[in-house]
């Protein structure tokens, strides 16, 4: 017979006192009491790691060994457990790459409808770019001067890690000779080093030829086989004849994008482009972070009304208040090269001289030392405090040190992206008018209306491709507006979520992984939550239950207790003083009864709302108007 109760016998886990308890399976139970009546202790230290350890040991020796042995719970048994899944407070991430658009899933939907149905657009026209054909490809070569060096590559292999022995066997077997391994060049028979676990791009030398009148024949049968080598793909490398070192300059060429007008080109659309954790599409400048922590001018020079001598650049202090070091001398010198006196005041110093003072100089500056008896002068190149200290704190190993540094710098939104943290040209590939990270700035109620009206604004070909990418966006982005979401945006950092918004987004994903038979545990989700949205949490608790799944539930909400199946109410105090079952069953029996949680239920005790408020010592001061 089926087993539809969840059995916990002797349960002693920190101060629950040798409970037994039945609970229903596929309902939705909760569990409330008092803070520290024990509640976490029966849900999450018994119950769910019991779930999890047996789910574990059910693997094989290999996986556990990735996972972990978890210790078994203070507890005779229990009866009757399915696979658990914990939704708790502590799993935030601090990842400062992870934002709500990925802890979702929603990202990689989103990367992979750009990557196949978006559109790209030249910066240069803001009109759409198409692919190249081999004769544009040979015409842009031959644009070349005559007399300019020439080699045809054909990238076989772009960004990835790996030995690739086998494909360079591969290439000398077609007849090549020669290959450029990250930027150097080998002879395909060369003991060429490669690390399996760095990331490697190999490019073989399909032809090295000169610019010169009668070449298109060959030009052009070369071209044809590095595009075919290369999947689409070949890269010309030019050098002009000149005495001296010799100095390359590549230009990528895709049958796939360009533009006429301005010469942009992109290579083949891939869902790497559009990550910034990935080195293909994040920005440069900010590697994919979106924001770059620096030394703030304001902060390192506060008081602008001493002279820079004096104590103005505060890092450059000690704590008696003398400047340290050899800094004085130093900052004379700079002064004087760019007529001003240290001695004065920093305000006085115009623009152009604070430049000088923050970022450096060009030339070297002389310093002048003294010493007892002598004097020494010698030639110092100002980089800029600024730099200055920024090669302090990433040359240093020492912690208190950093720290110190620390104070003086502020996280600002990346200059060159503008927080954006794509590369321009990924940002360049639009759908609806919009690209990828117009998308991810939308709220999530937003997006959600985008994405219902796109459909109206793609082509044919794009609603074909993207049709079921879009679907599960749409279906992922009505999940976290039913639990109360809707305000968040999708590049919002996930380090910066409240717990009972974590909490939700979590339960939003598991809605969407469609999984039946589990058994979830919730600390409180309705926390962070505005009373007017519990119903759109307790709908999608329900709509988890219907599924096919047990929803255990630790919450002191009035509402989520109305809609349980079944309620068990722990106590009937705190600590030492809890730890027991003092009431359970259905809400209608469950209020008949006296329990610390029912009496103000059923209405016998309440909190009154106070009749005479406190008044501040200080009244608040309004708003100007």
């Amino acid at each position: 017979m089926a087993q539809d109760k969840i059995v916990v016998v002797g349960a002693r886990e920190n101060n629950l006192k040798n409970i037994t308890v039945e609970i229903p399976r596929d309902k939705l139970v909760v569990i409330t009491g008092l803070s520290g009546s024990g509640k976490s202790s029966l849900a999450f230290d018994t119950i769910y790691a019991e779930g999890q350890r047996r789910y574990v040991e059910s693997l094989s020796a290999y996986a556990r060994q990735f996972l972990g042995q978890m210790d078994k719970p203070d507890v005779d048994h229990i009866e009757g457990l399915s696979p658990a899944v914990s939704i708790d407070q502590k799993s935030t991430s601090r990842n400062p790459r992870s934002t709500v658009g990925t802890v979702t899933e929603i990202y990689d939907y989103l990367r992979i409808l750009f990557a196949r149905a978006g559109v790209p657009y030249s910066p240069a026209t803001g009109k759409p770019i198409e692919r190249q054909s081999t004769d544009q490809v040979v015409d842009a070569a031959l644009r070349l001067p005559e007399g300019t060096k020439l080699q045809v590559l054909s990238p076989v292999v772009r960004g990835r890690k790996g030995e690739y022995k086998k494909e360079l066997q591969e290439i000398q077997q077609a007849g090549y000779v020669r290959v450029r391994v990250d930027g150097t060049m080998y002879e395909v028979t060369d003991d060429i080093p490669m690390d399996r676990y760095k990331q490697h791009t190999i490019e073989v030398v399909v032809d090295r030829l000169v610019i010169k009148e009668g070449l298109e024949r060959r030009l052009t049968d070369s071209i044809e086989a590095a595009l075919k080598m290369g999947k689409g793909l070949v890269t010309l490398s030019s050098q002009k004849s000149s005495e001296g070192a010799e100095e390359w300059h590549d230009e990528l060429f895709s049958e796939h994008y360009s533009c006429p007008v301005s010469g942009f080109t992109m290579p083949e659309l891939e869902p790497r482009m559009f990550s910034f954790n990935s080195p293909f599409g994040a920005c440069p400048d900010c590697t994919g972070l979106g924001t770059k922590t620096e030394f703030d001018p304001d902060l390192v020079m506060p008081n602008k009304k001493i002279g820079l001598r004096d104590g103005a650049i505060v890092p450059f202090v000690y704590k008696s208040g003398d400047t340290k070091e050899w800094w004085p001398e130093v900052l004379d010198a700079v002064g004087r090269a760019i007529g001003f006196d240290a001695k004065r005041p920093v305000f006085e110093l115009n623009e152009e001289q604070l430049q000088s003072v923050l970022y450096g100089l060009e030339d070297p500056v002389k310093v002048m030392m003294k010493y007892s008896r002598a004097e020494r002068s010698f030639s110092y190149t100002w980089t800029g405090v600024v730099e200055i200290l920024r090669k302090k704190y990433e040359s240093t190993e020492s912690e208190w040190v950093k720290r110190d540094l620390e104070q003086y710098m502020r996280t600002k939104p990346c200059p060159a992206c503008g927080g954006r943290r794509l590369k321009p040209e990924t940002l360049a590939v639009k759908i609806g008018g919009l690209n990828i990270a117009d998308v991810t700035v939308m709220s999530v109620s937003d997006a959600l209306e985008f994405f219902t009206h796109v459909e109206g604004q793609l082509s044919a070909r794009q609603k074909a491709i993207g049709e079921r990418a879009v679907k599960e966006i749409i279906e992922r982005l009505r999940f976290l507006n039913d639990v109360g979401l809707s305000y968040l945006t999708l590049d919002r950092s996930a380090t910066t979520l409240a717990g009972g918004e974590a909490q939700r987004i979590r339960l939003a994903t598991q809605i969407g992984s469609g999984l039946m038979g589990c058994l979830y545990v919730l600390d409180e989700p309705s926390i962070g939550l505005h009373q007017r949205d519990n119903h759109r949490l307790i709908d999608t608790l329900l709509r988890l239950r219907n599924l096919g799944n047990t929803v255990l539930v630790v919450e002191h909400d009035e509402d989520t207790m109305r809609a349980a199946d079944w309620l068990i109410d722990i106590g009937p105090g705190a600590g030492e003083h809890g730890g027991q079952i003092v009431n359970e069953g259905p809400y209608g029996e469950f209020i008949k009864k006296d329990s610390p949680t029912s009496v103000f239920l059923n209405g016998h005790k309440k909190i009154e709302i106070p009749a005479v408020r406190r008044r501040p010592k200080t009244p608040c001061p309004l708003p100007a108007q």
